[in-house]
Formats: structure tokens, sequence, C-alpha cells
């Protein structure tokens, strides 16, 4: 039975604030096992399995992992592009994922904007940054007067740090950190709530960068704006988050504050993620060791793997026997080292595990040359003495391959040569007879 205080899931508009958690925090969107499929039957592909996070409000929320991991795939879920194969999104209590009422549809974009990675590819050509930055105070009457509109605009292209002639002018004539400029303005002119920052700066220049970010946090510190923002790069999400969840295939495997995230990195991508983080110092970078994250070191076979909290609002994906260890090892208080700099004289292991198939290293294992080229055994086949040298010099270097042609083709060679030799001789014995 619905309790009186909780939000209907067919409400037609958002209330003034969401429900709030525990700890008296007002949870602006939250995700509820969240599945997302791409493809039917047999080729169909889980991106996103068993998703689920709270975003609070007023703070960023940073989404983590490597390419392919589902990052965006839930970005875009949430501005409801992405339809759900399982799970909900909710928006101040409010369901916002499937079918909704028309209404509550345009209060979602609305209230949450999107910054697209590829700043040149998210701007139409053919506008004027002026109508840009506009339409979407068109589609939204979001304006008094004309005047009104154009106050609006010209403020807002002050604010990210743009001239007011650059509004007649077309994105292709900007270089990509003001392309990123105009793409903000033109979702911060919405005033919108939560805006799902889509790795907005990994296209950028590393001294643009810093620009945008510090853009992003003045827009957060005077209108309250909270993001969902997407990256690869743990170094820059450090610094501009309040929590950071981590994502592998599609699974949430560890969810923290930022600085608890890094002072206890518990799941071995986690640590494998921090470890990959460039140093400055060349020569400590030299001697870093890479942890490469295998997950062949799970057993799920028996018991399925959960997101749980340990305490100290540190949610870590495991099984039974996993999160034991990882409550175990948290409870110590002790930071756990991520980057190990070898000594002086110290010589790092040869042997990383690489989390690939049995299959996948023995494939790696064979020479890049070693084809087996249908021509080594046609050259074998006519030169049947030379092929005897080069099934020597392949084995010896372990083309195994290359060694089967050249052993195939030296045999039927001989045999050929063999048959030729055995008839002049046979003519030769004829003719002396």
């Amino acid at each position: 039975m619905r309790k009186k205080n909780e939000i209907s899931e067919t409400a037609k508009c958002f209330p003034a604030h969401g429900p709030l958690d525990k700890s008296g925090r007002e949870v602006l969107l939250s995700l509820k096992n969240v599945d997302i499929t791409f493809g039917k039957g047999e080729n169909a592909v889980r991106a996103v399995k068993n998703a689920s996070f709270d975003i609070y409000k007023g703070e960023t929320f940073s989404l983590v992992g490597e390419s392919g991991s589902g990052k965006t795939t839930i970005g875009r879920a949430v501005i409801r592009v992405n339809p759900l194969a399982a799970g909900e999104i909710q928006y101040k209590g409010v369901r916002i994922s499937g079918k909704i009422p028309k209404s509550l549809d345009r209060e979602v974009i609305r209230n949450i904007q999107m910054v697209f990675q590829d700043p040149a590819a998210s701007l139409n050509e053919r506008a004027t940054v002026d109508y840009i930055i506009s339409e979407g105070l068109y589609n939204f009457h979001l304006f008094e007067n004309e005047a009104d509109r154009v106050a609006k605009v010209e403020k807002m292209i002050d604010e990210v740090g743009l001239l007011k002639e650059h509004l007649t002018r077309y994105p292709h004539e900007f270089s990509g950190g003001q392309r990123q400029r105009i793409g903000l303005a033109r979702a911060m002119v919405m005033e919108p709530e939560l805006v799902v920052a889509d790795e907005p700066i990994s296209a950028l220049d590393v001294s643009i960068r810093a620009q945008v970010l510090n853009l992003l946090k003045k827009f957060q510190t005077e209108k309250g704006v909270t993001y969902l923002f997407i990256a690869h790069d743990l170094s820059i999400v450090r610094f501009i988050s309040d929590r950071i969840g981590v994502i592998y295939k599609g699974n949430i495997v560890e969810i923290a504050d930022a600085e608890e995230l890094f002072n206890f990195p518990l799941h071995p991508y986690t640590h494998s993620l921090i470890s990959a983080i460039p140093i400055p110092d060349p020569k400590l970078e030299k001697n870093k060791v890479l942890f490469t994250y295998d997950p062949s070191i799970h057993d799920y076979s028996t018991d399925e793997p959960e997101l749980v909290d340990i305490g100290h609002n540190h949610f870590v994906y495991g099984n039974k026997e996993e999160i034991e260890k990882y409550r175990a090892l948290r409870d110590k208080n002790v930071p756990i080292k991520s980057i190990k700099i070898l000594e002086e004289g110290e010589v790092q292991e040869t042997h990383v595990s690489s989390g690939m198939t049995a299959d996948e290293e023995e494939f790696l294992k064979v020479p890049i040359h070693d084809t087996g080229s249908i021509w080594y055994s046609v050259i074998c086949f006519l030169l049947p003495p030379l092929g005897l040298l080069a099934m020597y010099l392949w084995n010896h270097f372990n083309h195994h391959r290359n060694y089967i042609a050249c052993r195939k083709g030296t045999f039927l060679g001989f045999i050929l040569w063999g048959i030729i030799i055995g008839f002049l001789l046979l003519s030769l014995l004829m003719v002396v007879i």
C-alpha cells in the first residue's frame, strides 16, 4: 500500500522537492535496478546490468569506467533517449522512464539538460550561436518578449566567457573549447536542476579543460545545479566530484565519496583504474607498477554478487565472501596504496594477469608473421631442398603455421621430383636396352 507522503509515479508534474534519504539529503535522481539492452534475441547485448544509485541535489556524482562500460548509455537513459529493459529511473521521486504523460515529458526536457562529448557534432552547423542558445527558450517560451530573450542569451554567453559579437557567428568559426562553452550555454540558459555532462572535456586540450571545469563549478555554486559527470579519467573526477561510481561492463562495482574511494579502493577494477593515472614525474612513472584487473579472480558460479553498503557510505559489488573481505579491509581504517613505485634495483615482475581467456592468450603467443601463407607451400613445392631449410628455420623460431605450410609443400615437391626422376631413369633404361 502506498504511503501518504510517497509521490505518485504517475504524477503529471514534478514536486518542488524530492524525497529525503535516511540522512536527510534530498534525492534528485534515483536509478533502481536498471537494465538496458540493445538488439533482440541471440543478438541482444545487455549494456547495463541491474544498475542502482542515487544522486543528491546540489552534488556532482561522477560515473567512471573504460570505454564501452555503459557510462553514456546510462546518461542517455536519464534524458529518456535509451529505453530501459527493466527497472526504473525516478526524478524527485517520480518515474520518468517508460511511458509517461506528455506534460511530464516536457518537464524532463526542461529540468534535465545534457552537455555532449563532441562539441562539434552536437551543434547545428547551419544555425547561428544566437539561435542555438535560444532554441530551448523558444520551445518552452521562457522569455517575456524579444528584449528579454536577447538579455538572457547575452548574459549567458558572457557567463561562459564568450563575447556578444560571437552570437552572429556559426559553430565552425570557433575552436573546440569555444564550442563546448556554447554547448554549456545552451544547456544552462534553460536553468536546469540536473545536467548530464557526458565527458565534456575529453575532446579538449589540457589547458582548456580546467577552464570548462571551473565553469561547471561556477554554475553549481551560483545556481545550485546537480551534475551527473561521465568520464574515464579518475584524476579529473577526484577534484570535482562529491561521490564517484565505478562501472565495469555494465555493472556498478563501487560507489563512495571521492576521497573515500581514492583512500580505500576496495574493488580490484577500481584499483586498476587508479593505478593507471599518469604520474607527472617521468622517473616515477617509469618505475610505476601497473595493476591489471583480471575478472577471472571472481567465482560467482554458486554465490551471486550484489552491490552492498559496507559502511562509511561505501558500496562494493561482490559475493558474500568478497563483501566480508572488503568490510574487514575497510574496518582496519588504513589507507590502501593503489600505486606502487619500484625502488632502485628492484625488478618488476614480467607476468601480469591480463584477464583474457586461455584461447586469447594462446592466440597472442603466435608470432605476428606466422600466417601459414599458401605461397610458402607453393615455393617449397617447386624447390623442395629450399623447403627443408625453411622448415628448419620456421620451427626454430616457433612459426608453427609457416612450418606446416612449408612441410606440406616440401613433401609434395619431393614426391613430384621422385616421379620425374623415376620417369627419366625408366626412359633412360629403355633407351639403353
